[in-house]
């Protein structure tokens, strides 16, 4: 009798022992820890590209294009800060292949930057939003809001530059970049930054 009780004891403490190991087990990452890697491995990409393109710009008398180059590499690098602390918080270690950038003519460096802008505002980073929501992963959610907004918004002023580039030519601009969610604008005229809401005195100027 007194062996029986011991085995249905040890038994008990054994599924006990389960319980916890299992209910203190890491929750999965899901699919969200692969998008937060890959675009960050984007942005990080993306950051060196343009500070190439701008270089570019500059030796072909486009200052006002190489200024807005500069200005979308500062953000870039916003974006790949904050996925990166997304990663971290998730227990992983932000990783990037950043690939030697291809330089052509401004034209072509604008064309080009458009395409990369107008494809994560509207595939990637609406995927990437998509799954965020779905796992309920808040803050790599708000890290591709605010990363989604901002491409957009690069999106539109590449297009610009590049409709008007022939009266570009000698011509200098600054540009203003959200350093906590790098939203890019021409001028200040809000109190708050328009994405993620933070005054103003995060902001600064790129040239």
């Amino acid at each position: 009798m007194k062996k029986t009780l011991m085995i249905l004891a040890l038994a008990a403490a054994v599924a006990t022992l389960a319980t916890v190991t299992l209910s203190a087990a890491p929750a999965s990452t899901g699919k969200t820890l692969d998008n937060l890697q890959a675009a960050f491995n984007g942005e990080s990409n993306a950051h060196a590209r343009y500070l190439a393109f701008a270089v570019k710009a500059d030796q072909e008398g486009y200052g006002s294009v190489a200024s807005l180059f500069r200005a979308a590499a500062r953000a870039e690098e916003v974006h790949a800060g904050n996925h990166a602390a997304v990663i971290k918080s998730m227990g992983a270690t932000p990783t990037a292949d950043v690939k030697a950038p291809e330089v052509k003519s401004t034209k072509e460096n604008l064309e080009a930057a458009i395409k990369g802008e107008t494809y994560e505002r509207d595939t990637m980073y609406p995927e990437f939003i998509a799954v965020a929501k779905t796992e309920r992963n808040k803050d790599a959610l708000k890290s591709f809001n605010e990363a989604k907004m901002a491409e957009g918004e690069h999106a539109r002023l590449y297009t610009e530059a590049l409709t008007g580039l022939d009266g570009l030519k000698g011509k200098t601009q600054s540009y203003w970049v959200c350093t906590v969610c790098g939203y890019t604008v021409t001028k200040i005229n809000f109190d708050k930054c328009p994405s993620c809401f933070n005054p103003i005195d995060k902001y600064v100027e790129v040239k």
